[in-house]
């Protein structure tokens, strides 16, 4: 089968904050065959041609695949040729994958050269052994995907047909599949923390091994020039560490209303002086802390007007159909009046991060844990395992220098009765949290989206609430200032799912959800397709004043440091967005943003600055 050479979909660089010269877009047709019993290597599926052709990176269940399988398939096989160029001769050759949903081996001129477990993080195999430059050698992919095993999966769907909150199901790659060549001793993943109080970017850069004589040298530059240089050796520790402090002339902070970014030039240089490696990166010069009940960005007090955002698309799923999506989505949120979202039960592309830093749009980065319910009772109902810790790592490890990134979200609606016994929700809950205070102490952590928290330690308290009426829906919430909030209960008992309050700041990370279909306008709300929470609205003046109500009731609380209202656009059933599914509009957004923009009561507070 022939390989179309053309550009690919989605030919941008996938990896904007960690960027090289070299590199090769992958993505393309590929060969591909559905393999439901996952008996495919014993039928050498690793050896042979395949059945079928594929768009990479999209789904197989996406229509932008060309396959638009939408049944169960417990394992997807991917095969096409690859030559390493022959330029790329000495260097060692990294295959990059940045998401295969879910369990990937990979095989490279018949060598097994790596595995990954998790759906949302990207992983990255050396393959040098068995690609020799300028040799043509087929590449096999194996991805197997359990319909009913309790793994995260986010919110696609463990029945066969969308339902309510859940979604068609994304199996095997759907973000892009890439080369690059590196030096035997190179450059890994920087790490770079905003330091605003000291005037100063932390730059930390892994490297592969030390260089004995070498050393790191990094270049701070903004649209005027050079701002500032310096050098570290390469060959004492193994991540070479600058702080770069800047000239207070040139502090220039990153926020929502002014997102200056630097740019950032890193260098490994051998004891001559020659350039073994270099890499392009970016940094935002921003600060996050917590005064009382308020979170303030720059030492400022910022409402957060977030909006859920899921990340899919009609023709997509999971994955955008062209990197102008990712770009709209931020500014539909924007022109609605929100200024960041929650990135909800997914782990979007690492370019919707770039844009959002481009833009000025805050974001919540959030796992997509999802997927481990069992039917074994509300005391032990949920299972995640390990993986979901590794996963997490990895996703922090990829996410942890951008500057929209202002709080961090490992799970989600982790509904469970709080009992006489520690569950394995609660060893993992615990093992993410302080996997991601180990990680990142410059942001804050919130153990768990609404439902059952269980980290005494969170940084942040939050709940769900999609009363749909305002009146009753701000009495919901009026005891929070004597340090009583609502809290998520259980169905069965009543009784809260959460530790108790501690006086951390708090806000209401999911309501509205308010249900409008024009088309369906005329049909009995039992009658309808479509999904939503509550009682349906029965005009779009009626849709005005309970979002004008729903909305006004949190921002005029004296404790509320933000919101998050469901949802940005409709998805598949669920229609209850700001946006229709194909992103036109449902509603006149200056009225929608005429509703948020006014000052809140917490940013009308006086307090101390950071």
């Amino acid at each position: 089968m022939s390989v179309d050479q053309s550009e690919p979909p989605r030919p941008e660089y996938p990896r904007p904050q960690f960027r090289r010269d070299r590199w090769l877009n992958l993505n393309g047709s590929w060969e591909f065959e559905i393999d439901r019993s996952d008996t495919g290597r014993e039928r050498g599926l690793v050896e042979r041609e395949l059945a079928d052709e594929i768009v990479v990176p999209f789904a197989p269940e996406a229509k932008l695949s060309g396959v638009e399988e939408q049944d169960f398939m417990r394992a997807v096989w991917y095969r096409r040729m690859i030559t390493v160029p022959r330029s790329w001769e000495g260097d060692r050759v990294l295959l990059h994958f940045g998401a295969v949903d879910h369990d990937a081996t990979v095989w490279v001129n018949g060598i097994e050269v790596g595995r990954h477990r998790g759906g949302f993080s990207g992983f990255t195999f050396d393959i040098t052994d068995a690609a020799p430059a300028g040799e043509s050698v087929p590449l096999v992919v194996r991805a197997r995907d359990d319909p009913q095993a309790p793994q995260a999966r986010g919110k696609q769907s463990v029945p066969y047909a969308p339902r309510a909150a859940k979604y068609w199901r994304t199996t095997g790659i759907w973000q892009t599949v890439w080369m690059e060549p590196v030096p035997p001793t190179a450059i890994r993943r920087p790490r770079i923390t905003p330091n605003v109080a000291a005037g100063a970017l932390d730059v930390e850069v892994p490297l592969s091994a030390n260089l004995p004589g070498g050393a790191v040298h990094i270049r701070v530059r903004d649209a005027s020039g050079d701002v500032i240089a310096d050098t570290v050796r390469a060959d004492l520790d193994l991540s070479a560490r600058l702080s770069l402090t800047l000239p207070p002339e040139r502090i220039h902070l990153w926020s929502p209303a002014d997102p200056h970014l630097y740019d950032v030039d890193i260098e490994l240089r051998d004891a001559d002086g020659h350039v073994v490696d270099k890499v392009e990166s970016y940094a935002g010069l921003r600060s996050v802390a917590i005064t009382g009940k308020q979170i303030r960005i720059n030492g400022d007090i910022v409402f957060q007007r977030l909006v859920l955002d899921q990340g899919y698309y009609p023709d997509g799923l999971m994955t955008a159909p062209s990197d102008a999506d990712l770009i709209r989505d931020i500014r539909l949120g924007q022109a609605a009046g929100f200024n960041g979202a929650r990135l909800h039960q997914k782990v979007f592309e690492e370019r919707y991060l770039y844009h959002a830093d481009r833009l000025g749009y805050l974001v919540w980065g959030e796992f997509g844990d999802w997927g481990c319910n069992t039917d074994q009772g509300q005391s032990t109902n949920q299972q995640p395992d390990a993986s979901y810790v590794q996963e997490w790592l990895e996703v922090l490890e990829r996410d942890y220098s951008h500057p929209a990134i202002i709080g961090w979200c490992p799970m989600n609606e982790t509904w469970q009765d709080y009992g006489d016994r520690i569950t394995a929700l609660d060893d993992v809950m615990r093992g993410m949290f302080l996997a991601t205070k180990a990680h990142d102490t410059s942001r804050p952590v919130l153990d768990t989206s609404g439902y059952a928290h269980r980290i005494a330690e969170s940084d942040v308290f939050d709940s769900h609430d999609y009363e749909q009426d305002p009146k009753a829906f701000a009495a919901h919430h009026q005891a929070l200032s004597a340090g009583e909030p609502y809290v998520n209960r259980s169905d069965s008992t009543g009784e809260s799912w959460s530790i108790g309050y501690r006086g951390q700041p708090f806000f209401i990370s999911e309501f509205g959800g308010i249900w409008w279909n024009p088309a369906e306008a005329d049909q009995p709300q039992s009658a309808t397709t479509s999904w939503g929470y509550g009682d349906r609205v029965r005009s779009v003046e009626e849709f005005y004043t309970r979002f004008d109500g729903l909305v006004g009731a949190l921002l005029d609380h004296p404790d509320m440091f933000g919101y998050c209202y469901t949802q940005l656009t409709d998805v598949f059933q669920e229609q209850n967005g700001i946006f229709g599914f194909d992103r036109s509009e449902k509603f006149d957004i200056e009225r929608i943003r005429a509703a948020q923009l006014r000052p809140a009561a917490i940013e009308l507070r006086e307090g101390p600055r950071t």
